[in-house]
């Protein structure tokens, strides 16, 4: 890895680095660190998204241009009271324009630290199924259903367009990853309305008045019974 050979003119159109060539106080010394690794900087702007990265042995800038289907703001707000999703369709996509490509994000806010985290369709699905499925909750998991088929839509459209190999390749492994989440999802769905039907049929058990009759005309009949049998005996 160099240091020497940074893109600094690029790094200073976006505004990573200063005139003098220090790093922006925007980013803290774990942030400069990580992106001189190889790791990715994002920045959001309501719907806008920017991802910064360095590569070729940290002497080129990859920057990808992304925009939402929703803002940032409303994301981060909608996220506070259930599981948000929102599609990122990549501007600077380099396929052909019958091929967008589109990422798909679900955005989960966790009480315990304030935090709202994202999670991607692809590369985190088995960590948000296992999320979900904790939640316990039949219809989070049908919403989270919909949303998976939903994007398995979208791949299966992609794949009917002519793609050189290698990238029909990798948007097959895609579709793969989506069709085996969803038969999982389904297996948890089914459980948790089976749990539902459970605790719904003990509920009715319990709040059924005729029930209720029938047991206390089950006992007055036991209870006359046994009386008419202490009268035989004397």
């Amino acid at each position: 890895m160099k240091n020497s050979n940074l893109p600094t003119d690029e790094l200073k159109k976006y505004g990573i680095i200063n005139e003098d060539h220090t790093f922006s106080k925007k980013l803290s010394a774990e942030d400069i660190q990580k992106f001189l690794q190889g790791y990715t900087i994002v920045a959001d702007n309501d719907t806008k998204r920017a991802t910064f990265q360095l590569t070729d042995d940290n002497t080129r800038l990859k920057v990808i241009f992304l925009e939402r289907d929703k803002s940032i703001s409303e994301i981060l707000k909608n996220s506070e009271k259930r599981i948000e999703y929102s599609d990122i369709k990549e501007l600077s996509n380099k396929l052909p324009p019958e091929v967008p490509a589109l990422e798909k994000k679900a955005f989960i806010f966790d009480k315990d630290t304030g935090i709202v985290a994202e999670f991607d369709f692809i590369r985190h699905t088995t960590e948000l199924t296992a999320i979900i499925a904790d939640l316990r909750d039949a219809t989070e998991t049908a919403r989270y259903k919909f949303e998976l088929l939903k994007f398995k839509a979208f791949i299966l459209d992609k794949l009917e367009a002519e793609l050189p190999p290698e990238i029909a390749k990798e948007i097959t492994n895609d579709l793969n990853i989506i069709s085996k989440e969803i038969s999982t999802v389904d297996g948890i769905l089914a459980q948790q309305n089976l749990n539902q039907k459970e605790k719904s049929d003990i509920s009715l058990n319990v709040n059924d008045p005729d029930l209720y009759q029938d047991a206390n005309q089950m006992r007055e009949e036991e209870e006359q019974e046994q009386e008419e049998k202490r009268r035989f005996r004397r």
